[in-house]
């Protein structure tokens, strides 16, 4: 497939499991990609294995001057934007709310929603300049359900929905297309971390319960949900705009 040909993406997040995914596919299928990570040994190694086709940019996506700074090196470069991906996020600890650190809740919504409200306010009017693109926002099925001793992270991943919605309806007049893509637990960093804060004794156990706890009776790959990041990022989804898509196995249909 070749979808994206002539096409310049921004990938947040772009040194973990899913952002690298969705970078290799994206180059495969003929794009340009800036990668923005704050890992920057971890961009250096993607962006050689992808080769001429990529750039790199280390941010902090929190920081709309960081924001600001990968979007210009983006069109330094390419000289337009046709698809963001607002991957980057944090998973915080698992402690009850009460118990919750001040601290980690509000870093975890800096970078979860501060990240993706920096990445739309100034994404968004450099695509309605040159006729349109596709934001696909990363969030979760904790963004459509509770979980106990998760709270940042739920509250985060609600909170981008609403924002997802809210671009959408905005963007709609200037062919800007918004809409999360929110997967069930993925094989990813971020999930062995989850695991080891509910059992730093036997993680393994979290996993395969919480494996079995989803209908599919596993877990995700990176490589699934970078399918639905791509097939929203293209004009195979040309009408679709301000929804919440599923990469789950049914866990969020129980």
């Amino acid at each position: 497939m070749s979808r994206f040909i002539d096409k310049v993406a921004i990938i947040t997040g772009a040194a973990g499991g899913i952002g690298s995914a969705a970078a290799r596919r994206l180059v495969a299928e003929g794009a340009r990609v800036m990668l923005v990570d704050l890992d920057e040994s971890a961009l250096q190694e993607l962006s050689t294995e992808l080769g001429s086709a990529t750039r790199w940019c280390r941010a902090d996506v929190s920081n709309a001057d960081d924001c600001q700074n990968y979007l210009q090196q983006t069109l330094d470069n390419w000289e337009k934007l046709d698809v963001l991906l607002a991957n980057a996020g944090i998973e915080g600890v698992v402690k009850p709310l009460h118990e919750y650190p001040n601290e980690i809740f509000n870093k975890v919504m800096q970078v979860n929603v501060h990240g993706v409200w920096n990445a739309l306010q100034q994404a968004m009017p450099v695509m309605a300049k040159t006729g349109g693109g596709s934001i696909v926002i990363t969030s979760s099925v904790a963004g459509l359900q509770g979980a106990a001793g998760m709270s940042a992270y739920v509250t985060s991943k609600h909170a981008v929905v609403g924002l997802m919605r809210s671009a959408a309806i905005e963007g709609a007049p200037h062919n800007v297309r918004v809409n999360t893509v929110n997967p069930a637990p993925i094989e990813t960093r971020m999930m062995r971390s989850l695991e080891r804060e509910m059992s730093a004794e036997n993680p393994e156990a979290v996993h395969d319960q919480l494996g079995q706890a989803i209908p599919f009776g596993r877990y995700g790959s990176a490589e699934e949900v970078a399918s639905m990041l791509l097939y929203l990022g293209s004009e195979d989804s040309s009408y679709c705009t301000g929804g919440t898509y599923t990469v789950d196995g049914a866990m969020s249909s129980g």
